[in-house]
C-alpha cells in the first residue's frame, strides 16, 4: 500500500505515466493544481510548495527502492516542486507571468544550467527532486527581477 502510494504521488497523480514528454505533462498538470490551489485558497502558495516538496522527497525515496533506473522519466513530483516554487511569484490571474513561470522551468529544467546540474548530482531522491527545486528557485528570481524593471 505504501509503495503503491508513494508511486502514485510520484508519478504526479499519474500525469508522469504518459509515453511521450512525461516531464512538460507533469510540468503542465502541475500549473493545473497550483491554479487550483489558488482559486480555492486551500494554503498559502509557499505552504504548498514546502508540502509538495517534503512529500514528493519521501514518496520519491520509497518509489526507487530497487530500482535500476535511477530517475525514472514517470517520475514528476519532482516537476511539480519545481513549478510550485517558480510560480511563488506570480499572480494567478496573470496568464503571461503564469506562462513565463512555466517555459522557463521547462527551460531550465531541460538545459540544466551550473547549480541545476550540480544538484541534479546528489544522489537519490534527493537529487531527484533537487534540480527542479533548484530551476524553480532560478526562474521565480528571474520573475521577480523581471517584474521590478
Amino acid at each position: 500500500m505504501l509503495t503503491q502510494s508513494a508511486r502514485l504521488i510520484s508519478s504526479g497523480f499519474g500525469s508522469g505515466n504518459v509515453q511521450k514528454a512525461p516531464g512538460t505533462v507533469g510540468s503542465v498538470a502541475a500549473v493545473c493544481a497550483w491554479l487550483l490551489i489558488r482559486h480555492f485558497d486551500v494554503c498559502t502558495p509557499l505552504v504548498a510548495a514546502v508540502i509538495v516538496s517534503l512529500i514528493g522527497l519521501g514518496a520519491v525515496s520509497i518509489a526507487i527502492r530497487g530500482q535500476l533506473d535511477t530517475d525514472p522519466q514517470w517520475i514528476v513530483i519532482d516537476e511539480w516542486a519545481g513549478v510550485f516554487i517558480a510560480l511563488l511569484s506570480t499572480d494567478p490571474q496573470n496568464f503571461f507571468h503564469v506562462l513565463l513561470a512555466f517555459v522557463g522551468f521547462r527551460l531550465f529544467d531541460i538545459a540544466k544550467p551550473g547549480p541545476v546540474r550540480w544538484a541534479e548530482d546528489l544522489p537519490g531522491a534527493l537529487g531527484i527532486m533537487a534540480d527542479d527545486i533548484v530551476a524553480g528557485m532560478l526562474v521565480f528570481v528571474g520573475l521577480l527581477a523581471y517584474q521590478t524593471m
